[in-house]
């Protein structure tokens, strides 16, 4: 219970990203959460997502207000013709070879970034993950497959999340390269830099998420 209220003290946020940078990024704006905010840095790579994500969520049992909501963030690379750095990808699932994981709240999040970043493209669909960097015909091939996007990190966190217990999980990502805005081409640190500051104003869009989650149903 929250004390004096006597109403449930509501369920924590975990948001999950992969690179000090990145997390360098979220630390500054966790006031106006609903709860309790972890921002976890799980390592490079899907074996290092599931490895931090199981670990941080594992043996915890669930608050009054449920199992803990899990966010994935940080930065991906764009499949689809016409992205650019810092536009953001709001997934509606996960894939890798393992699975499929289904996103929760889509259309709210996806609203709620264009409210806190009303100047940047939002592209809604499927972010597949990868357990290396995707250049290239590959690049390619998976947007052919209906992926929109691609990282190493997400589909694995989800997966994990869903597994250590039934919660809301998404996944938000910010286009540091894209087809035409390759990482080895000229141009790659101000794609980066663009990616940083739009990664700076996802959190109150994660918050009002989270805070969702948490209205009774009618």
């Amino acid at each position: 219970m929250t004390a004096g209220t006597g109403t449930p003290a509501p369920a924590p946020l975990l948001i999950a990203c992969a690179l000090g940078i990145e997390r360098l990024a979220l630390r500054g704006g966790l006031g106006g959460a609903a709860g309790p905010v972890t921002v976890l840095r799980t390592g490079m790579g899907p074996l290092a997502a599931e490895r931090a994500v199981t670990r941080a969520l594992g043996g915890v049992p669930p608050g009054p207000g449920g199992e803990t909501a899990v966010i994935a963030t940080g930065f991906c690379a764009g499949l689809a013709p016409g992205m650019h750095p810092g536009d953001l990808v709001v997934a509606d699932e996960t894939r890798d070879p393992v699975g499929r994981t289904e996103c929760a709240g889509v259309e709210l999040l996806a609203k709620e970034l264009a409210r806190v970043a009303p100047r940047r493209v939002i592209h809604t669909g499927p972010l597949v993950g990868s357990d290396h960097v995707v250049r290239g015909a590959e690049r390619g091939a998976l947007h052919a497959a209906g992926a929109l996007a691609v990282d190493m990190e997400s589909a694995a966190t989800l997966r994990s999340a869903v597994r250590a217990g039934a919660r809301p999980v998404a996944a938000v990502r910010v286009v540091v390269d894209a087809p035409e805005h390759e990482l080895v081409r000229i141009g790659t640190l101000r794609g980066g830099i663009s990616a940083f500051r739009v990664l700076r104003t996802v959190l109150p869009a994660f918050f009002e998420w989270h805070r969702s989650l948490l209205l009774p149903r009618r």
